[in-house]
């Protein structure tokens, strides 16, 4: 259900007039040969106003890239609309600008040749675009690489250079997509401390900024205002503003508290989130789901991850298990998802926490493993449940896979679907659920598919 003013007084919306770029039931899909098509994106509203650094947080696969480049019109919505100040803006004169995680520059331009060409493109005369470029690459502390090429300069100083890019157009909203994650993180920090301290003095010439990041303290740290997706498809999961003065203790614990809470809407897909610290009411996902998303995490891994906590006392943050583990947070959540949607661990203010039947699988050995697995499995799955039944329940003890995909069809798309199959089998077979036939594409309870065998062996 899309979340509304009605639902969630916090997210009451800003006078028209006083909107930059208003989204209104956007989404985006891709059409398939069948009637199926793959919804990336939800129904989906949304608006950015002055004064405002907007965060857009979600895990891998969520849609944020996809949002910002409709926000930007970049990409057309395959239903709804986004407005620039009122007027569509497929036929409005737009003033945005992008900086991305990969700096994007020309590598056979200098620094001033590349701040300067967005100006170039625009049709500014050579003065005042010199002029202008070198009052933003002196703002952003480059002042002396004017005839520096990238190649000469550090992670850091390359995207100094796209930040200069991207504000001497003197952008209204400036779109930051995953800005920082390919720098490390002494220099992440700076660089966040910097665009913070422009951002407070009024320094920077744009009116709104739009954050798109996968570092939940990162969001905490800089926005006045945090939206969490979901996946499967994007979808709007909390939308809240951001009390805290600048500058922010990492420390405080109401900073703790709404990373905590970010923390647990991220790894709690299935559950509608409650409303985030220091907000009135109840917030509404927009999709409430039948089936889990079974995270895409195998055993080996769930049982690497828990013996890992084990070792370290049964208690860590994950993102310092991340950081050891040299994961991104996005290819370890899904490991923490899976276990603790069977109960191994559970979530507690970023801290990954151990269970009594995550310590008990940790100790022991394989088959009392996999023992453990198919009991949890089958109490924490209903998909792997209701696979197991129709096996027992049927005289051969077999059932095709597309009965279940078809299933799955209703809630995925066709290639989600098959994903969450794939995952599933992975599953039920290491629990010894069931097995799996892949040439006939058939589930087949494990006994069944020996005597199967056994018969075809006898005959020949």
């Amino acid at each position: 259900m899309q979340e509304t003013a009605a639902t969630n007084p916090a997210l009451e919306a800003p006078p028209a007039t006083d909107v930059i770029i208003r989204a209104e039931g956007i989404e985006k899909y891709y059409a398939q040969p069948s009637q199926n098509r793959i919804q990336v994106i939800a129904p989906t509203d949304l608006s950015i106003v002055p004064g405002e650094i907007l965060a857009l947080l979600g895990p891998s696969g969520s849609g944020k890239s996809t949002m910002l480049r409709m926000l930007t019109g970049l990409s057309t919505p395959s239903a709804g609309q986004v407005f620039w100040h009122g007027t569509p803006i497929h036929e409005a004169e737009i003033n945005v600008s992008i900086v991305f995680q990969s700096f994007a520059l020309f590598p056979w331009l200098t620094v001033l040749e590349n701040v300067e060409a967005p100006l170039q493109a625009r049709g500014v005369a050579p003065a005042e675009r010199r002029e202008r470029s070198m009052r933003m690459i002196d703002m952003v502390g480059l002042d002396g690489f004017e005839a520096a090429y990238p190649k000469e300069l550090s992670g850091g100083m390359r995207q100094r250079v796209g930040f200069a890019r991207a504000l001497v157009v003197e952008p209204e909203v400036l779109f930051m997509d995953e800005p920082f994650s390919a720098l490390d993180v002494l220099t992440a920090d700076n660089l966040r401390s910097e665009l913070l301290e422009l951002w407070t003095k009024k320094t920077m010439p744009t009116k709104a900024v739009f954050l798109v990041t996968h570092n939940i303290e990162e969001a905490v740290l800089l926005a006045d205002r945090i939206i969490v997706l979901g996946r499967n498809p994007g979808r709007i999961r909390t939308d809240f503003p951001v009390h805290l003065p600048h500058p922010r203790d990492r420390k405080a614990e109401a900073f703790t508290q709404l990373v905590d809470y970010i923390y647990k809407v991220l790894t709690r897909p299935d559950v509608a989130p409650a409303a985030a610290p220091g907000q009135p009411g109840a917030v509404r996902d927009q999709r409430q789901m039948g089936y889990q998303m079974l995270p895409h995490a195998r055993p080996g891994g769930i049982a690497g991850l828990l013996e890992l906590l084990l070792d370290r006392g049964g208690r860590d943050d994950m993102y310092r298990l991340a950081d050891d583990l040299a994961f991104e947070i996005d290819d370890l959540l899904p490991i923490v998802d899976a276990a603790q949607l069977l109960g191994f661990l559970k979530v507690e203010e970023g801290d990954a926490v151990i269970t009594p039947s995550g310590e008990e699988f940790a100790n022991s050995e394989i088959l009392r493993q996999k023992e453990l697995f198919r009991n949890a499995a089958l109490e924490n799955v209903l998909l792997l449940r209701q696979i197991r039944r129709a096996l027992d329940a049927k005289s051969d003890h077999t059932v095709r896979e597309d009965f279940f995909l078809d299933l799955l069809d209703e809630q995925f798309s066709e290639e989600e679907g098959q994903r969450q199959m794939d995952t599933a089998v992975t599953w039920g077979r290491y629990g010894e659920i069931f097995d799996f036939d892949a040439a006939r594409r058939r589930f087949v309870l494990p006994d069944a598919l020996d005597e199967e065998i056994a018969a075809g062996e006898d005959a020949s």
